[in-house]
C-alpha cells in the first residue's frame, strides 16, 4: 500500500510557472516497485496523462506540454515533481499523481492501469 500526497498547485497568470510535488509513503519494501505518472483532469474533460518516467529512463509527456513541463524525481525523498513553465489557459485542471505496482514502468497514460491516486492539487491559469 502506498499513499500519495500532491502539493504545489495554485493560481497563476499565463506564462507563469508552478512546481508540483507528489510524495509517496507507505510500503517501502524493495519487493515492490511503483511507477509514477502525473495526470490532470479539467472540468467536463476526461482524465489525461501528463508526464511519466519509464524504467529505461525515458520520460513521456502529453504532446501539448512536452516543451513546457518537466518530470523529475528525488528518490531519497520518495518524491516526484512536475515543473510547469509557460503555463497556458488550457493547463487549468486538477493535477493528480498516480502509482502503479509493476516490475517495469512503461510510462503509459492509461488511468485504469494505476492502483493508487493522490487527492489532487488544483492548477488554475488565468489571463
Amino acid at each position: 500500500q502506498v499513499q500519495l500526497v500532491e502539493s504545489g498547485g495554485g493560481s497563476v497568470q499565463t506564462g507563469g510557472s508552478l512546481r508540483l510535488s507528489c510524495t509517496a509513503s507507505g510500503n517501502t519494501d524493495s519487493r515492490y516497485h511503483y511507477c509514477l505518472t502525473w495526470f490532470r483532469q479539467a472540468p467536463g474533460k476526461e482524465r489525461e496523462g501528463v508526464a511519466s518516467l519509464a524504467t529505461d529512463g525515458n520520460t513521456y509527456y502529453l504532446g501539448s506540454v512536452r516543451d513546457r513541463f518537466t518530470f523529475s524525481q528525488d528518490n531519497a525523498k520518495n518524491t516526484v515533481y512536475l515543473q510547469m513553465t509557460n503555463l497556458e489557459l488550457d493547463d487549468t485542471a486538477m493535477y493528480y499523481c498516480a502509482a502503479a505496482l509493476a516490475t517495469w514502468c512503461t510510462g503509459n497514460f492509461m488511468p485504469d492501469r494505476y492502483d493508487f491516486w493522490g487527492q489532487g492539487t488544483q492548477v488554475t491559469v488565468s489571463s
